[in-house]
């Protein structure tokens, strides 16, 4: 996540294991209605979302946002397409890179910095089944070299 950054909201923890994030940028989120009170009490999902440019713009699909308990009629559909808020140069650059094959936009993670709700999307390619398993691997064998050293520092105490 870029510096100076805020609360954090949602992490999509699934996106990393089936893509390798090769950039990462920071989007505004055009919300309407009630959308930034369900999203600062935490009520969002970004699992099965995804970014797609449309037109010259960027926008999230099947982000979920929750309805805000106390918003009645002026409450918006949860899975509603939402706008993301970007520099021409990076939605240029992002036309670009998406155009090759297998590249995709994956939001990362949901957060409010200086009381303004961001979105970090990554461009990222698919990982196959073997590389998903690679990283599997990599990952327990650097947990056990953890719990080795951590044995060998209690050992010497």
């Amino acid at each position: 996540m870029p510096k100076g950054e805020g609360k954090l909201i949602a992490q999509n923890k699934k996106a990393r294991h089936d893509f390798a994030v090769e950039e990462t940028f920071e989007a505004g989120i055009v919300l309407q209605g009630t959308e930034i009170k369900s999203i600062r009490g935490g009520r969002v999902n970004l699992k099965d979302s995804f970014a797609r440019i449309r037109n010259g713009e960027v926008y999230v699909y099947n982000m979920h946002v929750s309805p805000y308990e106390q918003g009645n009629r002026y409450n918006h559909d949860p899975l509603r397409t939402r706008k993301l808020l970007l520099h021409r140069r990076q939605i240029n650059k992002l036309i670009g890179e998406t155009k090759e094959a297998g590249y995709s936009l994956v939001p990362l993670k949901l957060y409010i910095k200086n009381g303004v709700a961001k979105l970090l999307i990554g461009l990222a390619r698919g990982k196959k089944k073997y590389d998903k398993r690679e990283d599997l691997k990599r990952k327990e064998a650097n947990r056990s070299i953890q719990r080795e050293l951590a044995q060998r520092q209690k050992g010497n105490y």
